[in-house]
């Protein structure tokens, strides 16, 4: 598990012994630690270690918000939030043994309080759409400001969804509803795992316009690539086509 730089015991300052003095009948560290308790609690999960040291580092600063844990895979933060009580948790869509989506659908099924913040760089329709599925609470982008990430965990710590501006229907309608019957032939044969030789080989077309109907089609569908793409077609049911 990647060593922990963060805590609430590094974060904040400890009182010196000359100022641990009762003040008005109340003790200095009382009042801090009651501080320390009503923070929000969060973990980070990011397989890019960089990403880990570099957020919690930045919301450290924030005095509302406490780092708990910061961890490389979604194993270890189903780990850490069923170990200690975490409000919000801000993963990546990617990590090493779990998509985002697995990691949400996990804490649905586990019943677990936490409030989880999909941090992704692959943001697409289809991201956007499984993240809001799942049970994301919120979802940032990592190309935006580092602030928009701070605004997204203060809106999800009030108990407020914080989802980007996006064509409603975008969510809603089904993106395989529009392929053409070329794009379904297509998508089937990714599915059955032909490679882009073989496409154009058995149906009768360039390897160049082979690129150019999977390039259409991952747009069209909102996947960033093949892998994505037949996932998507697996889970909305292959006989459909």
């Amino acid at each position: 598990m990647q060593a922990r730089p963060f805590s609430i015991a590094q974060s904040e300052h400890r009182p010196s012994e000359a100022g641990a003095h009762a003040v008005g009948g109340r003790h200095p560290s009382s009042d801090r630690t009651q501080l320390s308790v009503q923070k929000a609690g969060i973990a980070i999960a990011d397989k890019n270690p960089i990403v880990r040291a570099g957020l919690a580092e930045f919301i450290a600063r924030d005095d509302r918000f406490a780092i708990r844990d910061l961890v490389s895979s979604g194993a270890e933060f189903m780990s850490v939030c069923e170990r200690q009580r975490i409000e919000i948790g801000v993963i990546g869509w990617a990590l090493p043994d779990m998509t985002g989506g697995d990691v949400l659908r996990a804490v649905k099924r586990r019943n677990l309080p936490t409030r989880v913040i999909v941090y992704t760089g692959d943001f697409t329709p289809a991201v956007l759409r499984e993240a809001v599925k799942s049970g994301a609470w919120g979802v940032a982008s990592k190309a935006d400001d580092p602030k928009v990430l701070l605004e997204t965990i203060s809106s999800v710590h009030q108990g407020r969804m914080s989802i980007p501006f996006i064509d409603i229907s975008a969510l809603t309608s089904d993106p395989l509803e529009n392929l053409t019957v070329r794009e379904k032939e297509l998508l089937r044969a990714l599915a059955n795992g032909w490679t882009n030789e073989q496409i154009a080989s058995r149906i009768g077309i360039s390897r160049n316009t082979v690129k150019y109907h999977l390039k259409n089609l991952y747009e069209k569908i909102g996947a960033s690539n093949r892998a994505m793409a037949v996932a998507m077609y697996l889970s909305s049911g292959p006989d459909r086509f």
